[in-house]
């Protein structure tokens, strides 16, 4: 039976509909079942049109899967916005999406983001399989399972990797600074969410590693201030080197350990509406000396630490200009179980610093050491810390 245009346009665009409606849809409560093809706009009948001329004119026509087109329909929809952020993922890719809600996720863990639109691995997750099998920081990845990785986007790239525990992916892999690719396959595992590292230095120094910014991050960094304060500990080095970043509760109660007070961050959102981010009371480290360390691979919530604690003139920052991802993306469920990916605000530092495709600038740039060298950047820290505390600033 033939399906009219209108009809059609309302099977096919009632997938695509929550694009349309905003930052309401992701409310679920909120949610408007009585959505319809009249809050479209009228350049959306071409959809039915197309319908309607494949169904009776292509060869295939009598065959054709609607479920396949619709999806088609909405990652066109996506990649016309230009949004390096947006994906679109059928039921079963979403559910491998939500995972790491549940503070863990079954995968190679490694962190990945798009830098000159390439899929970068920002970090290996520490005694993770992806760093077992030899993935670096700066790895772009160039086929995935032997299809290009070229053109595609962040999320789509996520859920390619990901899969069942004991099951293998194979990664067309060209190092950083290396001229000739190399396969890599590595097996997938359950990869928990490991945040925060910490242990005292020479000198009372301790080196506080922040791998990301998970639910918790700040509770795992108080046990790590007990620990510096038991030890007599004199300064910090917060090493955010190769942290992707995470969620924005997290960065905002872990800057509020450092600051007095005063903003963490501000946002921006698409109706221009700003959101301002404060420092929460009783922080438990805002008189300890710290220093910083950031490179080109520190992102996100990272780069909204770094960016407060330069503007709030709490540290001195050492390394290479951040990465430049300072938006804020959602990930929207849609009523079949699939669902979308794209951006909906951007970050802001303190003074108004735009972080989305800028990227946090150190008071002191140094570059990292060879591999196989020592860590010179941490080194300058641990000297910055021990001239402060010399002269008691």
């Amino acid at each position: 039976m033939r399906i009219t245009r209108l009809a059609w346009a309302s099977v096919l665009l009632a997938v695509l509909i929550g694009l349309l409606i905003g930052c309401a849809v992701a409310q679920g409560p909120n949610r408007d079942s009585r959505t319809t093809v009249d809050r479209l706009p009228t350049e959306f009948e071409r959809l039915a049109e197309v319908w309607e001329l494949l169904e009776a004119e292509h060869i295939d026509g009598t065959n054709l899967d609607a479920q396949a087109i619709s999806n088609g329909a909405i990652r066109g929809m996506l990649e016309a916005l230009d949004d390096p952020y947006t994906a679109f993922f059928d039921s079963e890719q979403y559910k491998i999406a939500t995972q790491d809600l549940k503070g863990f996720f079954e995968g190679i863990g490694a962190e990945v983001g798009l830098r000159e639109g390439k899929i970068t691995i920002l970090a290996p997750m520490p005694e993770s399989p992806a760093e077992k099998s030899g993935i670096r920081p700066g790895d772009v990845i160039l086929r995935i399972q032997g299809e290009s990785a070229e053109g595609i986007s962040l999320m789509e790239a996520v859920s390619r990797i990901r899969g069942k525990k004991g099951t293998t992916v194979e990664l067309l892999i060209l190092h950083l600074d290396n001229a000739e690719p190399v396969t890599i396959l590595v097996v997938r595992g359950v990869i928990p969410l490991t945040s925060v590292r910490f242990m005292m230095l020479d000198d009372n120094i301790g080196h506080l590693r922040l791998f990301n910014f998970a639910a918790t991050t700040n509770d795992d960094l108080l046990k790590a201030l007990d620990t510096f304060n038991e030890s007599g500990g004199t300064g910090i080095v917060v090493d955010l080197r190769n942290n992707p970043g995470g969620l924005l509760s997290s960065v905002v109660d872990v800057g509020s350990q450092f600051i007095e007070d005063g903003l963490v961050l501000y946002q921006i959102d698409a109706q221009g509406k700003r959101t301002d981010w404060k420092v929460k009371s009783g922080g438990k480290a805002g008189d300890i000396p710290i220093v910083v360390l950031v490179n080109e691979f520190s992102a996100s919530a990272s780069e909204v630490f770094t960016g407060a604690m330069l503007d709030h003139r709490r540290a001195t920052v050492v390394g290479v200009t951040t990465f430049g991802k300072g938006s804020v993306n959602n990930l929207w469920p849609l009523r079949d179980g699939s669902g979308v990916n794209f951006t909906i605000a951007r970050w802001y530092t303190p003074n108004g610093t735009l972080i989305e495709g800028e990227g946090i600038t150190p008071d002191i740039v140094m570059e990292r050491a060879g591999e196989g060298e020592s860590d010179v950047q941490l080194a300058r820290a641990i000297e910055i810390l021990q001239e402060q505390i010399a002269q008691g600033t």
